[in-house]
C-alpha cells in the first residue's frame, strides 16, 4: 500500500498512472492532494486519446438514478470546486441542459425519467411546450416540451487535464510507453517497465481509456474494454449564445443505454466560448477504424438543423472521432483489482469520462491510500466480468 508523502524515501514513488487523458489527470491531481507522490505515463501526448476528441460534456441529464448518476453528481460539486481554482483557459460553462422531445409520448417518458433522476439528487425541471423559446429563442416549433438541468455544464477537456496535470505537479512523461507491469513473486504489482526504462512503485493505476482491456491484460488480467466511436461535427464561428444551452433529443438517451454495435445518432448541439457549435453524437461499435464517415455525419447535420433550423445555412468546418471506452454494463471499472495486488483501474466510463473524471480520481485516491471511499465502489469492481474462459479472471 502506497504511504503517505513525506514518510516515503525521497525520490521514490507512491504510484503509477498510465494515462494522461482528463481520467488519469484527476487521478494524479487528488493523489497528490492526498500527499502521494506519482508519475503520469502516456505513449502521447497530454489528453491525445478519448479526452482530445470529447466534447467536454459535464452531464448528469443523460443518467438514470444508480452508481453511475451517483459519480455524476459528485463530480458535478468536485467541478464545481476545481472551476474556481482552475485557469479559465479551462472554459467551465455551468450552462445547463435541455432536453427536448419530439411528441407527447416521448415527452411522457422523459418526465418519468427525470422524476426518477429527482428522487436521486437531480435538479430537474418540466418545461412546456410554450415555454422552450424562452431558454432556447432558435429552437424549432413543434416540439412537444422538455426538462431543463440547470447542473449540466461544460468544459475544454484537453486544457482541463492539462491544468490538473499542473496542479498535480505529477512527474508527467510523455511518448513513452508501457511495455510491462512489473510485479513480485506473489504477483503483486511493483511498478512498470516503459519503453525509457523502469519505474518502481507499489501500486499502478489503469488509466488507458480505451485501451483499458489490452493495459490489464499486460498486467496479467480481464477487463473487456472495447471501443464505440463517435463523431463530433464542428460549425464556424456563430454569434454568441446562438445556442444557449447543451440541447439534444430526448431519444439521446435511449442510444448512450444501447447495447447496439450498429450507428445509432441522437443531436446533441452545444455553442463554445469561442464561437463554433458543437454537433454530436454518434456512436457504433466498430473497432479502432478511424475512416470518416459521411453516412454518420449527413445524419448528425439533419439532426441538428431539425432541432436548430438557424443551423441550415451554417457551414460545417471540421468533423473529428474518437472512441469511447466501453464495457458491457455501460458503467466504469473503477478502484483497486482484487485480482492483482497494487493493480486500480480508472477506466470504461464511455462517453462519460470527462464528466466523471473528478468522482473517479477522489475515488482512486483513496483506494491509494488505502482509506474509505466516498461511493460505493462495489458496482464499479474492476472483477465484476466473467472472462471468456469462463473464470471471473
Amino acid at each position: 500500500m502506497p504511504t503517505r508523502h513525506g514518510s516515503h524515501v525521497p525520490g521514490a514513488l507512491d504510484a503509477v498512472i498510465v494515462g494522461a487523458g482528463v481520467v488519469g489527470a484527476a487521478c494524479a491531481y487528488y493523489a497528490g492532494r492526498a500527499g502521494l507522490a506519482v508519475a503520469v505515463v502516456d505513449r502521447g501526448p497530454v489528453a491525445g486519446g478519448t479526452t482530445g476528441a470529447g466534447e467536454g460534456n459535464l452531464l448528469v441529464s443523460d443518467k438514470a438514478a444508480g452508481p453511475e448518476l451517483d459519480l455524476a453528481l459528485l463530480s458535478t460539486r468536485l467541478w464545481r470546486e476545481l472551476a474556481r481554482t482552475l485557469p479559465p483557459e479551462t472554459e467551465y460553462e455551468p450552462k445547463g441542459g435541455l432536453v427536448v422531445a419530439a411528441d407527447g409520448a416521448a415527452l411522457t417518458a422523459l418526465r418519468a425519467f427525470a422524476e426518477g433522476q429527482r428522487g436521486a439528487g437531480v435538479e430537474a425541471h418540466d418545461i412546456p411546450a410554450d415555454g422552450l423559446r424562452d431558454l432556447e429563442p432558435h429552437l424549432a416549433p413543434g416540439l412537444a416540451g422538455g426538462v431543463h438541468y440547470p447542473q449540466d455544464a461544460q468544459i475544454q477537456p484537453a486544457m482541463a487535464a492539462a491544468q490538473l496535470l499542473r496542479a498535480a505537479r505529477a512527474e508527467v512523461r510523455l511518448g513513452e510507453e508501457v511495455t510491462a507491469v512489473l510485479t513480485d513473486a506473489r504477483g503483486a504489482v511493483r511498478g512498470v517497465r516503459t519503453t525509457r526504462g523502469d519505474l518502481r512503485a507499489p501500486a499502478v493505476v489503469n488509466a488507458t481509456g480505451t485501451w483499458g482491456g489490452g493495459f490489464a491484460a499486460l498486467a496479467g488480467t480481464h477487463l473487456p474494454v472495447l471501443p464505440r466511436r463517435g463523431f463530433v461535427l464542428v460549425t464556424e464561428p456563430l454569434p454568441p449564445r446562438l445556442v444557449r444551452h447543451k440541447v439534444y433529443a430526448a431519444d439521446y438517451v435511449t442510444d448512450v443505454a444501447s447495447d447496439s454495435a450498429a450507428l445509432r445518432s441522437s443531436a446533441v448541439v452545444e455553442g463554445t466560448p469561442a464561437g463554433p457549435v458543437l454537433i454530436g453524437a454518434t456512436r457504433e461499435r466498430a473497432g479502432f477504424d478511424r475512416s470518416l464517415s459521411p453516412r454518420a455525419l449527413r445524419r448528425l447535420a439533419a439532426q441538428a438543423t431539425a432541432l436548430f433550423p438557424v443551423l441550415a445555412g451554417v457551414r460545417a468546418i471540421r468533423a473529428y472521432s474518437g472512441f469511447r471506452p466501453y464495457l458491457p454494463d455501460h458503467l466504469p471499472a473503477v478502484g483497486p483489482d482484487p485480482r492483482v495486488p497494487g493493480l486500480h483501474h480508472a477506466c470504461g466510463h464511455e462517453g462519460a469520462g470527462i464528466g466523471l473524471a473528478p468522482a473517479t480520481g477522489l475515488l482512486v485516491a483513496a483506494g491509494l491510500c488505502g482509506e474509505r471511499p466516498a461511493l460505493d465502489l462495489a458496482p464499479l469492481r474492476p472483477d465484476r466480468f466473467t472472462h471468456p474462459g469462463g473464470d471471473p479472471r
